[in-house]
């Protein structure tokens, strides 16, 4: 009995250290085992770089359309884009011409 009056006072005397102690427990098994945890915020960072490599990709293309369309509007009208666009996709050609095959139109 004199053992359990003697954890008593300590744990009287010491309550702040233990509290401490269970609140740095708490937050650490959290930090590696909850979940958002260490290895889910670089998962996530790596995502992010990935996706925004992916929408300059798409910007860039977004670009290349947009200045197709703009050669094909009514107030800018290049014959050659036009012509090059309406064999595409009719698929006819003069008999004289080679065709090339590209695949980025």
């Amino acid at each position: 009995m004199d053992f359990g009056l003697d954890i008593q006072q300590r744990i009287k005397r010491n309550w702040l250290i233990l509290i401490s102690g269970f609140i740095v427990v708490y937050f650490g098994f959290h930090t590696f085992c909850g979940d958002r945890n260490i290895y889910r915020y670089f998962t996530l960072k790596s995502e992010i770089a990935q996706a925004q490599k992916t929408a300059k990709l798409y910007a860039s293309q977004k670009e290349v359309l947009q200045q197709k369309v703009k050669h094909l509007s009514d107030i800018s009208l290049d014959a050659d884009l036009l012509d090059e666009r309406a064999r595409v996709v009719l698929n006819m050609a003069a008999d004289d011409e080679f065709i090339i095959l590209d695949n980025d139109i």
